[in-house]
């Protein structure tokens, strides 16, 4: 995958931006990113085109021939093996996208279809799906002119595929269904007009190309794990407020413990909560004469907790950067290769399609997610609990009794907790038979990739509980100060909300925090 600098890129508000040049190779999740959130432009490689080309002229070969090929000239799934006539083949296709866009439920996000279109698109590109170069262009214009297919974010078993989400998106390139454009939800016709787009006509093979792929949970799954990544290591942060306000000690996160259990995870988090505990005029003040030998797990085995859940992170970021650049639909065809034993092109029906290395890895990210929100949780306690937080006010309150100061904060984030541990059950297990028997054992991948996003959303906000909590605990360790990064931390919680002084309605004050986590604005203590 290259990107190039481009200079007044074409396109609404692009300005200066890099470029996404596709050729059909993994794409990482920040290029996910770049495209899906900050409208970055993309193109198609001209290798890329012609090897579309390539694939495309082996179809064109097979009606010629007359040859019975599955998705070219056949009914699908359990109708596999009715024939269609010839002058039946477009019709076939359009039958297809408008038969299978039956999802339901509230629309993908803009940045969710974006992240779509790119890859389907990049899939597309990889020459194996038998369409035109027309196609795969024709959803990178979409994309660069800001047209976003409404897609239902329910319907897809994840096997053959995410059929309806991408029947939806089908849909607006054939000039229906619904899109947003400019803000506005409109006609697909009426959005790909005031794009200055055409759709496109669909010729044998391409409604299904379209169709068969796992792009709705990739692109679902993608969006939310940059955002898990990015709450997992704010973890450490609220971890280590929360360890100077409860004058805890840094003694366990010495290197040479990590080193003598050498997983990646744990090595960064123990590294990364020193850094952000050095230099502490709080822990001088009780280091000669703390009683206490050991923290409590919640704040001694930080390492360990969020450096496994960073493992599980980065396995699952490696699959979906993997399926990214992966031909999912079905058949594939393979072009004559020179030199080789056999010296002819293939159309071959196989399950690329299938969502399960999506579906397992989504459920393991839910499963760790889950496990930081708990132990993220136990901190928050520790630091409002009077009988375990090292002197404390009750709740942080600076009256207790009269005012009931953060309590309610920990109860939202129990709430929250028992949300994930429910959706943190696999979905991956819950095959379901559909499609007359004949698609027998389905991924239920995109279930997973919703889910999924709400628990990212719910440790998004248990952090941000967390670090209110901390923040206020370390105003009654003052005049001491904490290390200079929990300072700068300190301050920048107070930039989004006040000390408690007291009781007030603390709705407003967590979704503020919860807004500036996820707009990235304690990213520079990752």
């Amino acid at each position: 995958m290259q990107l190039v600098c481009t200079v007044c890129v074409p396109g609404p508000s692009i300005g200066h931006m890099k470029t996404l040049i596709l050729d059909g190779q993994p794409l990482s999740l920040a290029e996910i990113e770049l495209v899906a959130r900050e409208k970055g432009f993309v193109s198609v490689s001209p290798s890329a085109l012609g090897r579309v080309t390539e694939s495309r002229a082996i179809i064109e070969q097979i009606l010629a021939a007359g040859q019975t090929v599955y998705g070219v000239n056949t009914g699908f799934g359990k109708l596999s093996d009715v024939r269609i006539p010839p002058e039946k083949l477009a019709e076939l296709q359009y039958n297809l996208v408008r038969s299978h866009a039956g999802g339901v439920g509230q629309p993908l996000s803009e940045a969710e279809s974006r992240a779509m279109l790119l890859l389907r698109a990049n899939v597309l590109a990889k020459g194996f799906s038998g369409v035109r170069p027309v196609l795969v262009e024709l959803l990178v214009a979409m994309l660069n002119a800001g047209v976003h297919p409404v897609i239902p974010e329910k319907g897809s078993v994840g096997a053959s595929g995410d059929l309806a989400p991408l029947a939806h998106l089908a849909l607006v390139v054939i000039g229906e269904g619904e899109a947003f454009y400019r803000g506005n939800r409109m006609p697909g016709a009426e959005a790909m007009r005031h794009a200055g787009l055409e759709p496109l006509p669909l010729t044998a093979k391409e409604g299904l190309a379209l169709l068969n792929g796992t792009q709705a949970m990739t692109a679902v799954g993608s969006l939310a794990m940059t955002r898990a990544r990015r709450v997992a290591e704010l973890a450490d942060l609220a971890g280590a407020m929360s360890l100077e306000a409860l004058k805890g000690t840094p003694a366990a996160f010495d290197a040479r413990i990590h080193q003598a259990r050498p997983h990646p995870g744990q090595a960064a988090a123990a590294a990364h909560l020193q850094r952000l505990l050095t230099d502490s005029q709080i822990r001088e003040s009780h280091r000669e004469h703390d009683a206490r030998v050991q923290d409590a797990y919640c704040l001694r085995c930080m390492p360990q907790v969020h450096g496994a859940v960073r493992d599980v992170l980065a396995h699952v970021a490696d699959v979906l950067e993997t399926e990214a650049g992966s031909a999912t639909d079905n058949p594939l065809i393979f072009p004559k290769e020179s030199g080789g034993a056999e010296n002819t092109a293939a159309v071959i029906s196989g399950g690329n399609f299938h969502g399960a290395p999506l579906a397992f890895a989504f459920d393991y990210a839910a499963i760790a997610l889950t496990d930081l929100a708990g132990i993220t949780e136990r901190r928050i306690d520790r630091l409002l609990n009077p009988d375990i937080n090292e002197g404390l006010p009750a709740f942080l309150s600076s009256d207790p009794g009269l005012s009931s100061g953060f309590m309610i904060a920990q109860i939202v984030a129990a709430s929250l907790i028992n949300e994930c541990q429910v959706l943190s059950h696999p979905s991956s297990t819950g095959s379901i038979p559909t499609d007359g028997g004949k698609e027998d054992h389905v991924s239920m991948g995109m279930t997973g990739a919703l889910k999924l996003r709400q628990i990212v959303e719910h440790v998004e906000r248990i952090v941000a509980i967390e670090l209110m909590c901390a923040a206020q605990g370390l105003e009654f360790r003052k005049p001491l100060r904490p290390s200079r990064e929990v300072e700068g931390a300190y301050e920048a919680v107070r930039s989004v909300v006040p000390r408690l002084e007291r009781d007030r309605v603390l709705a407003a004050d967590i979704e503020a925090m919860a807004g500036a986590v996820m707009a990235g604005r304690f990213d520079e203590w990752r």
